[in-house]
């Protein structure tokens, strides 16, 4: 059976979702929704049409349309992607923009029940406004959503803590192959009654089923938060504090690293500055009840100055998202560098960190491209990043070949080549690499089962970047 012409795919995504919910593929209209984030290492996608379902039912009736007619599906949240996992290889993109309600809001149940459009934001506002918390933390929080958190399973500064995204979900609403709405988990706390889909899902960057909706976990707010920063002279001295921390059996809630060509960046607009001489940075916050927090910002104060060049104590609501704003202005102020840059995640064990921030300044160094990295020292994981003009394609070229040995190293050292930002298509050629022959089969084998046409965001999440 032939695919309808792209002309008949709208009309039929029309009659789905609305005279307003499609338009073509290849319009002006539909260009700033066909990349994410890695549109600076010149990755954009193309489709048939683009679909703006308004409802959970509507996603299940286009995937049903999609695979009578054989059209490829990708679903696309805020477009924050750092992966390219929402980029469409051709058929039909779906934004789920419009599913941006919060269902359920139960305060003293300390749960939420939200559509996969509602943002971050706006979910950490209202858990915020009820005394709660709901505390993964990833990146670009006023457009990152709930559905593409979950897709990528997303983390922050605060997973050291506090896990990332999939500890905080309970249930799932999803469309799935050939075009049903099931629920798995819910509005409970434990649910050990099949295989765990929830965590399944979770990760899958839309290659088993569609998220529409979730069941989001809640915790009492923390009463204080107070947070530590520590420069040093370079990374052996800052790794070793950081192992420090965590031999003492320290509890921040978050355990950040600077490298020296990060804090040369960012440094400069650090409140109070950045210490002349400082080549690494250890931020940490703590958090709890006030005399939990102050505890422990003064046990890692203690346990972070041994070696440092400064320490400082920063507290309040001011002052803390002062610090807030600086942290997510990181990355910014590392592209502004050049202009560009190709930043990739890689996570390595916590006691091989200082050996991957170094070996990320030689993979830059062969290919002749300026590098550095900061990132969740707690977790070993690295934003390691090659800065260069976006317009030099022939540094884009080498930046693309540096980030194939990031993936190589990471492997090397016992890692991971995703932390917290998925696979996408950015790194679907390096996914099985070093695994069991019996994980790829199985790992295939789901697929398989989930999407037996392969229809579902179809080159992203398959190991060896094979379909």
């Amino acid at each position: 059976m032939s695919s309808p012409d792209p002309s008949e795919i709208v009309a039929g995504l029309e009659r789905i979702c609305g005279p307003d919910g499609a338009i073509p593929g290849d319009g002006p209209q539909a260009r700033p929704l066909l990349h994410d984030t890695t549109e600076d290492e010149g990755i954009a996608g193309h489709a048939d049409a683009v679909a703006f379902p308004s409802s959970a039912p509507q996603v299940a009736e286009v995937l049903a349309f999609c695979y009578e007619n054989g059209l490829p599906l990708t679903p696309r949240g805020g477009g924050t992607g750092l992966a390219a996992g929402s980029v469409p290889g051709g058929g039909v993109l779906l934004d789920l923009g419009r599913l941006d309600r919060v269902r359920a809001f139960d305060g003293p149940q300390w749960r939420m029940e939200a559509e996969a459009g509602v943002s971050t934001a706006d979910v950490q506002r209202l858990a915020r406004e009820g005394g709660l918390l709901f505390a993964p933390d990833p990146g670009a929080r006023e457009q990152s959503t709930i559905g593409g958190n979950i897709a990528t399973n997303a983390g922050g500064p605060h997973a050291f803590k506090y896990g990332v995204t999939s500890r905080w979900v309970t249930g799932l609403e999803v469309a799935v192959a050939p075009g049903e709405l099931m629920t798995v988990g819910g509005p409970l706390s434990k649910d050990v009654a099949g295989y765990d889909l929830v965590g399944l899902l979770c990760g899958s960057e839309g290659t088993l089923g569609i998220v529409t909706c979730a069941w989001l976990r809640l915790i009492p707010a923390p009463e204080e938060q107070v947070t530590v920063a520590a420069f040093y002279p370079g990374p052996q001295e800052g790794c070793a504090a950081i192992a420090t921390v965590m031999e003492a059996g320290a509890r921040p809630a978050t355990l950040e690293y600077l490298d020296a060509g990060a804090v040369a960046a960012a440094g400069g607009s650090f409140p109070g500055g950045a210490p002349q001489g400082a080549g690494f940075m250890v931020l940490s916050e703590a958090d709890g009840s006030t005399a939990e927090a102050q505890a422990t910002a003064a046990a890692l104060e203690e346990i972070l100055g041994a070696g440092a060049i400064s320490v400082q104590r920063f507290g309040g609501r001011g002052e803390e998202a002062e610090l807030a704003r600086w942290r997510d202005g990181v990355a910014i102020a590392v592209s502004a560098q050049q202009g560009g840059k190709v930043s990739d995640d890689i996570a390595v064990p916590v006691e091989r960190l200082a050996e991957a921030i170094g070996e990320t300044l030689a993979i830059g160094e062969r290919h002749g491209l300026e590098a550095c990295s900061w990132g969740h020292a707690g977790d070993g994981n690295l934003h390691s990043t090659f800065m260069l003009d976006r317009a030099d394609a022939d540094a884009v070229a080498r930046a693309r070949q540096a980030a194939e040995e990031l993936c190589e190293m990471a492997d090397r050292l016992g890692g991971t080549i995703s932390g917290e930002h998925g696979i996408g298509t950015a790194k679907a050629a390096h996914l099985g690499a070093g695994w069991d022959p019996a994980r790829v089969r199985l790992h295939r084998q789901l697929k398989e089962a989930f999407d037996p046409k392969g229809l579902l965001n179809p080159g992203k999440k398959v190991t060896g970047g094979a379909p």
